[in-house]
């Protein structure tokens, strides 16, 4: 193997963004979830053109005993170290988990910048972030993985990358920073973000005496999830045909029919093989999906992977104590429905009536299905709560507001002197009616 020393971190090659991404295929890897090795490459693709590189080669790489050293087999390190030559790539993207060591033992094989799947997904979201709390998980999760990269054999961190990512070469900063000062910014940082816990604490806490039910997105990249938040909210939150187009969380409120409004909340997406680093450090923002009402899990439902792609999501759901089989909070909701073949869409179509309540069969891009999804979530939402006779003075027209912001009011009469409401109602607004307001109700 030769020893040439790896590249400097800012040269030429990776600035241009001409890269080479690679997909190891291990024995026992992914595959047993019915995700082909083709379809795991041109995912890596997606990820490497999420941030603008120029992709010279994709191949798939046959590993049929990992190297400790260097992960791939001499003979694939030979033909492709000619390949980056060719190419003059200054990037490898190598779409598995790289030892520290075989990250850079490559780098000097191959003489060019080496990244694996978790430093690639850290990159896209280093870009992404723009609110201060996804900057700070961001930040969070880079350092814990620069962290794990310390190895003896670097004796400085100017071997790491720095900048808020991997490929604009040694920020002073990280060139600054031993493990010591990793750990206290890692320190630090935890505690912003307990911060960032404690009010999301207090917004939930005052969702909850409005209260409007809070309807959870989530699901893996590029499902669609932003093009159906945009169409139920009629919003402009970006939505591309691209992996990972949004990262931070956003809300709005909406009207779900029978009288509700709701708040939609989209999340960042799920990704197969997300790096521990990244669940950890937005644990923050996955708590609003712990927390919420509704759990919609949006499906590519046209993908070839979409099995394999849900069993992803319900991996990470099931991380977050949220297994889909068991709690009844979610709906699954099969998206891009309009890529189906006519025939495909109607068995689909007719299993999902079968199921009931929850699931639902809808194309964001076009709307088809929508109108029966706000049903669907309508009646979810609606189905514990209780239906009761309220006796009001006629002329209180503050509770009668009240209770035309809070239920659904179904019948309304007077005798002259009171006024009789028939309201459906949340058990702890109808409690709210008892103690506070001391208004008389009957069922």
């Amino acid at each position: 193997m030769g020893q040439t020393s790896g590249p400097n971190p800012g040269a030429d090659g990776a600035s241009s963004g001409r890269a080479i991404v690679i997909h190891p295929v291990l024995p026992g890897a992914r595959n047993d979830a019915g995700r082909t090795a083709e379809a795991s490459l041109e995912e890596a693709v997606g990820l490497s053109r999420a941030i603008s590189l120029d992709i010279a080669e994709a191949r798939c790489v046959r590993v049929s005993r990992p190297q400790p050293s260097t992960l791939i087999g001499e003979g694939a390190l030979e033909e492709l170290s000619s390949v980056v030559a060719a190419t003059e790539a200054g990037l490898v993207v190598v779409d598995a988990t790289l030892s520290p060591v075989q990250q850079r033992n490559l780098e000097r094989r191959w003489k060019a910048k080496v990244i694996d799947r978790t430093g690639l997904i850290l990159e896209i979201f280093g870009e992404r972030a723009r609110t201060r709390e996804g900057q700070l998980q961001v930040e969070l999760a880079h350092l814990s993985y620069q962290r794990s990269r310390l190895v003896r054999s670097w004796t400085h961190l100017e071997r790491q990358r720095g900048g808020a990512g991997f490929l604009g070469g040694p920020g002073e900063t990280q060139i600054e920073l031993d493990r010591r000062q990793i750990d206290d910014r890692i320190i630090q940082i935890k505690r912003q973000l307990d911060d960032v816990r404690r009010t999301r604490s207090l917004h939930r806490d005052a969702r909850a005496r409005v209260p409007y039910p809070v309807v959870a997105l989530v699901g893996y990249t590029n499902a669609g999830k932003s093009t159906l938040f945009n169409r139920l909210t009629r919003a402009t939150v970006l939505a591309k045909d691209m992996l990972f187009a949004t990262l931070d969380p956003t809300m709005r409120a909406i009207e779900a029919g029978q009288g509700r409004r709701i708040i939609l909340s989209d999340t960042v997406g799920f990704i197969s093989d997300l790096p521990t680093h990244l669940v950890a450090a937005f644990r923050a923002t996955l708590e609003e999906v712990q927390a919420a009402d509704l759990i919609l899990h949006v499906r590519d439902i046209a993908h070839p992977d979409t099995e394999a792609q849900c069993e992803d999501v319900e991996a990470v759901l099931r991380d977050l104590d949220i297994d889909i089989d068991s709690d009844g909070r979610v709906i699954e909701v099969l998206n891009k429905a309009d890529l189906l073949p006519e025939h495909e869409r109607e068995t689909l179509s007719t299993a999902v009536r079968r199921r009931g309540h929850d699931a639902a069969v809808i194309s964001a891009l076009t709307g088809e299905g929508c109108d029966g999804l706000m049903e669907l979530i309508a009646r979810r939402i609606n189905a514990d709560r209780e239906t009761m006779t309220v006796k009001l003075d006629i002329a209180d027209g503050r509770t009668l507001a009240w209770l035309h912001s809070h239920g659904e009011v179904l019948e309304a009469r007077d005798d002259g002197a009171h006024l009789f409401v028939r309201v459906r109602l949340h058990p702890n607004d109808a409690a709210r009616l008892h103690r506070q307001l001391g208004i008389a109700t009957r069922h």
